[in-house]
């Protein structure tokens, strides 16, 4: 499967690809170019999937430990023998370079590889409950399963990895899903989802699609969902949660990572580290490092280090092997850090380095 001559992208459902409903460019951030094509699903789409995914749990949490060992090491395989194709689109249709993206690639094996081995220690537990005369005798027994089909959604930043975050857990304990990916990057998701139904997962235990937020609140409100799991903002998190009713609510959500360097660290590598966890992918991740927190009698020493090694960053095609940074997911994105830019050069902040924005692209910056 060569999916860099691929370039449409049907959304599943029920164990089918679909091409219908109105069609959706994805286009590089980079060049603007068109990646691919995928299909805006409807609500009528969105019904059909978390019907199939309510009709298929049963099938799924009765498929047996090896029989779904099995289908998670099929995916591993897969994605080993996809992983350059794979990373190849992610830098595309997101913006991240190669060689980052081949690094998610190996992480999502990774994951996967997690699944199929914890596919086989889903173990209960024996009790005693001889605690006085009246239950002499007696025992228990505990066991795990999954408690019903599981809505996630995913953002654009990891768009393998993350969603394998979601995939690999559900498929080891045997459950459903209806996936709704981030529609800035959705087409690396609905092609892990080909994968994954190439495997011999269930059909209909697995339906991947791009759509509208209108169109998703079902995902949210409709009580045959058991579980959301969600990625993304704080504030999108917590009025999802809100909205969830009855269901389990697992949030992945933003943070403000800091790092403190005292006078007694080694000032190359943390200096080397700042900068790995400040810029990588434009500092697009929820632990990109944003503050750093310097003691007083390195300081100075700290800032010869940290700003050469920022200015030497390089910006470009995310396909080039000598890239850095690529841009930022848009150019939306791209002005917005550069308002929050000039916001804190106006409250008092001296500019270090970068600040500037050209479309997509915004130099690193140091505050």
């Amino acid at each position: 499967m060569n999916i860099s001559m691929t370039r449409e992208f049907p959304f599943l459902i029920d164990g089918q690809y679909f091409s219908s409903g109105a069609p959706v460019e994805i286009r590089s951030p980079f060049s603007g170019e068109v990646v691919g094509v995928t299909y805006q699903a409807t609500p009528a789409d969105v019904e059909r999937a978390i019907a199939a995914a309510s009709r298929a749990f049963d099938a799924a949490r009765h498929l047996p430990t090896h029989r779904r060992a099995e289908i998670l090491d099929k995916i591993v395989r897969a994605i080993q023998a996809n992983h350059e194709d794979m990373a190849r689109l992610i830098a595309l249709e997101s913006g991240k370079p190669i060689r980052t993206a081949r690094a998610e690639v190996a992480r999502a094996v990774l994951t996967f590889t997690d699944g199929l081995e914890e596919s086989k220690r889903i173990r209960g537990e024996w009790l005693p409950l001889d605690l006085d005369p009246s239950s002499a005798g007696r025992s228990a027994i505990v066991r795990r399963f999954p408690v019903g089909p599981v809505a996630a959604i995913t953002p654009f930043n990891f768009p393998v990895n993350l969603v394998a975050h979601k995939l690999a857990p559900a498929l080891a304990c045997g459950t459903s899903v209806v996936l709704k990916p981030a529609p800035q990057a959705p087409l690396s998701a609905l092609n892990l989802a080909r994968i994954i139904s190439e495997a011999g997962w269930p059909a209909g235990a697995l339906n991947a699609f791009a759509c509208s937020n209108d169109a998703a609140q079902p995902l949210i409100s409709d009580d045959r969902l058991k579980v959301l799991s969600f990625t993304g903002s704080a504030a999108v998190g917590w009025a999802l949660k809100q909205k969830a009713g009855k269901k389990r609510v697992l949030l992945e959500l933003g943070g403000n990572a800091a790092v403190a360097i005292h006078s007694d660290a080694d000032l190359d590598f943390a200096a080397e580290r700042c900068v790995m966890g400040g810029f990588t992918y434009s500092g697009q991740s929820c632990v990109s490092v944003q503050r750093i927190f310097v003691h007083r009698p390195v300081f100075d020493a700290f800032l010869d280090k940290l700003l050469p090694r920022v200015s030497q960053l390089e910006l470009g095609d995310p396909l080039d092997e000598t890239t850095d940074l690529g841009p930022m997911i848009s150019p939306a994105a791209a002005e917005r850090a550069a308002r929050w830019i000039q916001d804190a050069v106006r409250s008092g902040a001296q500019l270090l380095a970068g600040g500037e924005r050209d479309g997509s692209f915004l130099q690193p910056t140091v505050l």
